[in-house]
């Protein structure tokens, strides 16, 4: 939290025009700065515990009690949550608080459709141009894998996967490509949390981005994307096994055929 006592050596100097004036500038900037900082606490706070399932789908939540699990008061909360009702993570009820926006089967086709229009491709674009190195260090987090039923530990394996994949499309040089596929991932992540409860694919996953990352690194733009194309597959096929025995997922949405 921003520390807003004027230090002694300020208060020494106030009566010096031509320094005070930048100082007082400074200082008229510095109580904006906390509820700035409180708002993104609020935010990445309830925006984790969404993503890791920490607070179910379909769950009914309140400022209210938001406020009293994190500690934060009622314009951070009211904040946080506009931000993420704007990102389709929560839902607001008219004279009911909100509840986080269940997962449907439509929700798991649409996302993972999006994911097969986009990464693939920024995989073809992205041959030869990755920073490898980069690229391992992610690879390595994935690589030390997750405990099964540890959120902790799966949500660090799914945020170095994230990155993994972000990393891939910012070297397209398509800021614009890369930002939406960061944004889709955020919803993949609560997506793969449901998935991983499921079974653990460290092993297979390690295999394919190893795969990825060398037919990055060689500038084969035709295999790493096919390599894409079949991570996401399997990915999708383990989503979906585990949202049909999952009471937090609507089966009803769509015909579970449709998913292939």
């Amino acid at each position: 939290m921003t520390d807003l006592t004027v230090p002694a050596s300020v208060a020494s100097i106030a009566s010096d025009r031509n320094r005070a004036a930048p100082v007082a500038a400074e200082a008229a900037r510095e109580p904006a700065a906390e509820p700035l900082l409180l708002n993104d606490r609020a935010y990445e706070r309830i925006k984790h515990d969404i993503i890791s399932c920490m607070l179910p789908p379909g769950s009914g939540i309140s400022e209210s009690q938001l406020g009293a699990q994190y500690g934060f008061g009622k314009a951070p909360i009211r904040m946080a949550l506009q931000r993420l009702a704007h990102e389709g993570l929560v839902r607001a009820m008219p004279r009911r608080g909100y509840v986080v926006s269940p997962v449907t089967l439509q929700d798991i086709q649409d996302i993972f459709e999006l994911r097969l229009m986009l990464e693939p491709q920024a995989a073809r674009l992205a041959a030869g141009k990755v920073d490898a190195s980069r690229l391992k260090l992610l690879d390595d987090v994935c690589r030390a894998g997750y405990r099964p039923g540890d959120i902790a530990s799966t949500h660090r394996f799914l945020q170095a996967n994230a990155s993994f994949h972000v990393a891939i499309a910012q070297a397209t040089g398509n800021q614009r490509l890369a930002h939406t596929i960061e944004a889709l991932l955020d919803e993949m992540t609560r997506l793969l949390h449901m998935g991983l409860t499921s079974r653990d694919r460290t092993t297979e996953m390690q295999h394919e981005h190893g795969a990825l990352v060398r037919a990055l690194r060689r500038g084969d733009g035709t295999t790493a994307e096919q390599i894409c194309r079949e991570q996401i597959e399997a990915a999708r096929e383990m989503v979906v096994n585990a949202a049909l025995k999952s009471r937090a997922v609507m089966t009803l949405a769509i015909p579970t055929g449709d998913l292939g």
